[in-house]
């Protein structure tokens, strides 16, 4: 069984926002692959969902970021989880908007959620970073983070949310570039591999005639007689 953890802040209020992509990534494979009905459970949102034999268990904690650790602490406990059994989506500052990377282990950078995941189960967990960009300077990055998604990224979010859901059974089975290729099928996919026809090469000049003999003269009437007698 795995614990798949969907960082963000609970409420209406926070729902577009930046830092709520895990919540929204684990809402769209949720809905995409029918997993059970949401309920109140370990101080988050938790769902059940199925890819053949595989059982993954969908939490979205409802302590705010900065305490993130807390609920997935007490679900790991419940269900005699180690680290290497829970995978964290959330949002990644260094990859550009629309771009994902997988990782176990590490620092948290300063993200708070996964700091507080730290305190609380340790490092040694893998994550699914999901890119938002940087706004350019870290005085901004507080208030970029709770800023929501602006209208134009809205193709770009859709796509990554659709390729994360369609690879979520790759990521289940443990087969990381099955599932980063799912999500380049939607946010990058591959060009036609039809081209155009190469021009056609250009036709050689003419090979220049052979000079035409210059014209006979016409025979003076000594040597028309003479080849008479020829």
């Amino acid at each position: 069984m795995q614990l798949w953890v969907g960082l963000g802040n609970p409420g209406g209020k926070y729902a577009g926002n930046r830092h709520n992509i895990g919540f929204m990534a684990l809402d769209r494979i949720a809905s995409d692959h029918g997993a059970t009905p949401w309920r109140s459970k370990f101080q988050g949102e938790i769902a059940e969902v199925r890819f053949g034999s595989d059982k993954v268990w969908l939490l979205k904690p409802a302590t705010f970021m900065n305490l993130s650790g807390q609920s997935v602490g007490e679900a790991m406990r419940f269900h005699k989880l180690t680290p290497a059994d829970v995978t964290v989506f959330h949002d990644e500052l260094d990859l550009a908007p629309g771009r994902l990377k997988l990782k176990t282990g590490g620092g948290h950078a300063g993200h708070n959620g996964l700091r507080s995941m730290h305190q609380h189960i340790g490092p040694d967990y893998g994550r699914v970073r999901l890119g938002i960009g940087h706004p350019g300077h870290k005085d901004r990055v507080a208030g970029y983070v709770l800023s929501d998604f602006a209208k134009a990224e809205g193709d770009m979010l859709d796509d990554l949310l659709r390729g994360i859901a369609d690879g979520a059974p790759k990521l289940a089975a443990g087969d990381g570039s099955g599932f980063m290729n799912a999500v380049a099928q939607r946010t990058a996919p591959p060009r036609s591999s039809k081209r155009a026809p190469p021009d056609a090469p250009a036709a050689k000049p003419a090979a220049n005639p052979e000079p035409a003999p210059p014209p006979e003269r016409p025979l003076s009437p000594l040597q028309r007689l003479a080849a008479r007698f020829k």
